[in-house]
């Protein structure tokens, strides 16, 4: 073979070569975005992003869900689908870290904490890298949200400066050493990425979370996030290890009720796809938690006491056994599914029927490993005493309380909810 042929044949086999190694390297490239977005999915379930970004019967992510915030005004989420126009489409990566961990969006917008940045700024900037990656693979939706309502002094986006220096961490979490890698990741999942103390934890009048009393409990979005410190009586102290595990993946712990409300939301968009070793992890995290009292209950009275709030023959009776008792049955052990218990329920040992009179009026989905699990609304064929009158009822029957719960508060109840 000539020279010059064997000189064109090296090089084409040089260039096949180059070729095929540019082919494998952005074969390796795909893959390694691929893994990364697949990481993020779940990361973002841990986040539970979808719920907050999510309006009632919208798109998922596409944003415009209302958070109404007492004395501060009403703020919109925003939608985080990759639309170039109204999402995050546009965003680079570090653009997206800075509004996720330090709450600051492209053009030096500060975010309220609404957005629970202060608990993301405790994640790591891979983590957050993976979240942006899988929700850039999500279909683009084209979804401006509405203008926020923001009173003053609070619409003034710059006094967020201050607030951040006062109340947002300066980086992500560091292990502890001197604690398992289960507390340390449980740790991590509780106090940054699932940003649990956000709806546990009371707030100061500029809206940071309390010290002296996280976890300890707090009203949000007309619900009562209850106490999750180790306090064995308003807490979750006497819990066993098997009911935490499955109140979390499940929504539901046999003793101890059922999710509803955020919790339900929670637990349907986010806890129940974690792996059984991270809800394990939350679960050694938890228990570790300072017992801190509070007094979303009262101590159990006496057969007496109850008699004279009320015989079981009452009108709350008569409407219970009609109303509710196809699911719950009488004695509230549940039909068919153990979802349907009412002993040990925790809205059933406030007096004041807060949690249970929101659960009446709204009704609950729960999406578990199980199905869906679905109790709907009453409507307005049951007049707000007659609601009352079966709240009291149950905390009395269930609780072995005496109810508080007046058609005042039903009405009230009614109005703060939205429209279906």
């Amino acid at each position: 073979m000539s020279r010059p042929i064997m000189m064109r044949l090296g090089r084409r086999a040089a260039g096949m070569a180059v070729l095929a190694g540019m082919v494998l390297t952005c074969v390796a490239a795909r893959a390694q975005d691929a893994d990364l977005a697949r990481r993020g999915a779940y990361l973002e379930q841990a986040a539970d992003c979808e719920v907050c970004h999510t309006k009632p019967g919208g798109i998922p992510f596409a944003g415009g869900r209302a958070f109404d915030l007492p004395g501060i005004g009403t703020i919109y989420a925003p939608n985080i689908t990759p639309d170039h126009e109204t999402g995050i489409g546009r965003y680079t990566d570090a653009q997206f870290d800075a509004a996720v961990r330090r709450g600051v969006a492209p053009g030096w917008r500060h975010l309220y904490p609404v957005m629970p940045y202060a608990s993301y700024a405790r994640m790591t900037e891979g983590d957050v890298r993976a979240i942006r990656a899988y929700l850039m693979t999500l279909r683009p939706v084209h979804a401006p949200a509405p203008a926020n309502q923001v009173r003053f002094p609070y619409n003034i986006r710059l006094a967020m400066i201050g607030w951040n220096l006062l109340y947002r961490p300066s980086g992500p979490l560091a292990d502890d050493p001197g604690r398992s890698a289960a507390w340390n990741r449980g740790r991590y999942l509780v106090d940054a990425a699932g940003h649990c103390g956000e709806c546990h934890s009371p707030r100061n009048m500029l809206q940071a979370l309390s010290v002296t009393k996280s976890y300890a409990g707090a009203p949000i979005d007309g619900w009562l996030a209850y106490n999750i410190s180790s306090d064995v009586d308003s807490g979750i102290g006497a819990w066993s290890d098997p009911q935490l595990a499955a109140y979390l993946s499940t929504g539901h712990a046999d003793g101890r009720g059922t999710a509803v409300g955020p919790m339900a939301e929670v637990v349907s968009h986010s806890l129940r796809y974690l792996t059984r070793e991270d809800i394990a992890a939350m679960v050694t995290y938890l228990r570790s938690l300072p017992a801190r009292r509070s007094d979303e209950t009262v101590g159990v009275v006496s057969p007496e006491t109850l008699a004279q709030a009320g015989p079981n023959h009452s009108n709350g009776g008569r409407l219970f056994a009609g109303a509710c008792a196809g699911c719950h049955l009488t004695d509230g052990y549940g039909r068919q599914v153990d979802f349907a218990a009412l002993w040990g329920a925790r809205s059933l040992g406030e007096i004041d029927g807060r949690n249970l009179v929101r659960t009446m009026v709204e009704g609950v989905t729960l999406q578990s490993a199980h199905g869906a699990m679905i109790m709907p609304a009453f409507g307005p064929e049951y007049r707000n005493q007659d609601l009352a009158d079966i709240a009291n009822y149950a905390i009395g029957h269930f609780g072995n309380r005496v109810g508080h719960v007046t058609a005042k508060d039903v009405a009230a109840t009614r109005a703060s909810v939205p429209p279906s």
